[in-house]
Formats: C-alpha cells, sequence, structure tokens
C-alpha cells in the first residue's frame, strides 16, 4: 500500500515565502479545487491519502514535502530554510511515526525536503539557499549505515534541487541543466529526459509506482516522457506554483507496510 501524505492548503498561502517569483494574488479557493484534484490523481495512481492537521496559520503548509523525506528505513525529518516554516515540521513528525522510526535534522543543519531526490540508493541533496553543508553531512551520518550514498549537488537559478530534476524511474531522471549540472547525475550512469527549453519549470514531476503525476502546463515535456512508454496524468496546479510549489511539495508518498 502506498501512503500519500498530504496536507490542506492554508487561508494564509498569500503570505508564503517567495524567492525567485514576484509575488502574485492566490485564488485560495482555486488553490483547494485542485489541490484536492491532486489528491484524487494520487488516489487514481494507487495512493492512500493520509493527511496532516490542518494549519490555517502557517502560509506554506500545503508543502509537505519541505518538511520530510521517508525512505523504507526511516524518516528523516527536516529543518527548514526559512525560520518562520520550521512551525510545519511537528505535526508532519507525528503522522509520520507512525510509519517509520524518525530522525531529525539538528542545527546548525538547514534543509527543505524539496532539496533532496531520492534515485534508487541514491540521494542527491541540493545546496541551494535553503539547504547548507552541514545538513548535508547529517544525510550522511543517517543514511551512510542504511546503504545509501549522499551527493551533495550545487543549485542556481530556482528554489530547491527539485525544481530542476526529479526521478521518472530508479535510472531515469527528468532534469532541467540550466539550473544543475547534468554531468553529475550521467556520470553515475542514469538516464536523462531533458525538460524542452520552453518550458524551464517543467523538471517536476510525481511518480507513483509505474504512473507519473505531472502539471498539465508543460506538454511539451508531457510529450518527451511519455516516448519512454510511463502513463503520465496530468494536473492543473497554477495557483499552488505562484507560490513556488509544484506537484512533488504537496506530498509525502512512501510503502505504508516497510
Amino acid at each position: 500500500m502506498l501512503i500519500a501524505a498530504t496536507r490542506e492548503v492554508s487561508r494564509a498561502i498569500n503570505r508564503c515565502e517567495l524567492t525567485h517569483l514576484t509575488r502574485e494574488v492566490i485564488d485560495v479557493d482555486r488553490a483547494r479545487a485542485q489541490h484536492h484534484a491532486y489528491e484524487r490523481a494520487l488516489e487514481e495512481a494507487g495512493c492512500t491519502i493520509v493527511r496532516v492537521e490542518a494549519a490555517p496559520e502557517l502560509p506554506d503548509s500545503v508543502f509537505v514535502e519541505d518538511a520530510a523525506v521517508v525512505l523504507s528505513e526511516v524518516a528523516i525529518i527536516m529543518r527548514p530554510g526559512a525560520r518562520q516554516r520550521r512551525a510545519e515540521t511537528p505535526a508532519v513528525a507525528e503522522l509520520l511515526g507512525r510509519y517509520r522510526p524518525l530522525r531529525f535534522i539538528e542545527a546548525p543543519g538547514t534543509i527543505d525536503g524539496g532539496d533532496v531526490l531520492v534515485a534508487g540508493r541514491s540521494v542527491f541533496v541540493g545546496r541551494s539557499g535553503r539547504t547548507n553543508a552541514a545538513a548535508v553531512e547529517q544525510m550522511h551520518a543517517i543514511l551512510q549505515p542504511h546503504g545509501y550514498a549522499v551527493h551533495p549537488v550545487p543549485v542556481t537559478g530556482c528554489l530547491h534541487l527539485k525544481s530542476a530534476v526529479t526521478a521518472l524511474a530508479d535510472d531515469r531522471l527528468l532534469l532541467n541543466g540550466e539550473w544543475v549540472a547534468r554531468e553529475l547525475f550521467s556520470s553515475l550512469d542514469l538516464d536523462i529526459v531533458d525538460v524542452d527549453p520552453r518550458e524551464p519549470y517543467a523538471a517536476n514531476i510525481v511518480r507513483v509506482a509505474d504512473e507519473l503525476v505531472y502539471p498539465d502546463a508543460f506538454p511539451r515535456t508531457r510529450e518527451r516522457i511519455e516516448r519512454q512508454g510511463t502513463r503520465v496524468r496530468t494536473v492543473g496546479v497554477s495557483e499552488i506554483a505562484k507560490a513556488e510549489g509544484a506537484v512533488t511539495c504537496c506530498s509525502l508518498i512512501f510503502p505504508g507496510d516497510a
């Protein structure tokens, strides 16, 4: 059974943290409708939705991915790079503690889950404005005993590593080479599907078993992905995108019986 942990869109989302985008008004009701459609897509792809307790006072709380990384052996609770977001993690930790042993990133480490990409036994950690070297060292200390190799990755031009690259499969990635170095991944014998250059934000995709959930805003890149023979479900996330969010940001997907 696959679990998808999600969290309701906050009424305060218009006060969200922004780093690379100009602030636009977010239609909260539309954002919530899009989020519900996203949850339905995850259910149709085989997930059971488990919701973290809502946090209407926390603008970015819908982005549960930033609060944790869940692997078969352990759930690692992040220490977000934006101080205002650190209140998001306790409720996520409470839920994940039902399914996994918990480990915590401690000060001076700062890290967002959006900077952590797992591909097989490789864990790539983006060195972005939100994630520092101390957190990368702690990730290595936690994961090396479980047989994972941790690779730091410089990130430029975007918020998180997974704005620039996500996994289509354990050995295949979707990547924007303008924001992250292609060679780092190809040197590890990972296949690369490049985003269409006209769609720079198109590298973020959710893998659910043998299916993919993807924004409907990137038809050219979707065509490239479908050539690989994988089924793609599209969803609208235009309001969530105004908060520098994407499809991976809004869920934590993991086997419930690991």
